[in-house]
């Protein structure tokens, strides 16, 4: 199993083209919730053994589909026991407008993180905002608390912008450089331990 598991649901396509693109630098494994918000086969135990989960949900009238919010509720059955207490967390949305309230969405990302006794994880960049930015750069949609995309409301997902998807490569390679530092700093401690010992 992977260190890193993606959870996320995909209305049309683009949250999934994100969610690959996150993957491609993470290492990552994917985990879709279906169209009747239900992971598949064998979900629940990927999660329970990933160091870090990255939530992935498009912005629907301005909060995350009632996909993603089934399988968030059902996630009380971990949280009751903290099965996912002091791993790591990030989140991912995408939506049609420029702001189209996507941090509404990356708050409930986060809310339900922090539910769950988790280490929130952002984007660890500045935003693409100057005079000479283009719309390919990185971050120009400029988050800082996860990673957020636009896309066309008539846009394909293999229409999306080149720069958003470049910011959830460079997304990725954070999040899985955060989980690689924590298991180097495990493995130097418990070397010093055994040395001490």
């Amino acid at each position: 199993m992977s260190d890193i598991v993606i959870v996320y649901h995909s209305g049309y396509g683009h949250t999934t083209r994100l969610a690959q693109a996150v993957a491609e630098t993470s290492g990552a494994e994917l985990l879709p919730i279906d169209a009747e918000g239900n992971l598949p086969d064998g979900g629940w135990d990927k999660l329970h053994a990933a160091k870090a989960i990255v939530f992935g949900s498009p912005t629907y009238m301005g909060t995350v589909s009632w996909q993603f919010k089934k399988f968030a509720d059902a996630s009380s059955k971990p949280w009751y026991q903290q099965q996912w207490k002091d791993k790591f967390a990030a989140g991912f949305t995408n939506s049609a407008s420029m702001n189209g309230d996507k941090l509404s969405t990356l708050h409930y990302l986060f809310t339900l993180s922090q539910q769950h006794g988790m280490l929130w994880v952002g984007m660890g960049m500045k935003a693409s905002n100057g005079k000479d930015a283009q719309r390919d750069d990185l971050n120009y949609v400029a988050s800082y608390a996860g990673l957020m995309a636009t896309t066309p409301s008539d846009a394909s997902p293999d229409e999306m912008i080149a720069g958003d998807l470049a910011t959830a490569r460079a997304f990725g390679r954070r999040v899985a450089d955060v989980v690689r530092q924590r298991s180097v700093g495990a493995a130097r401690k418990n070397i010093e331990e055994a040395v001490a010992g």
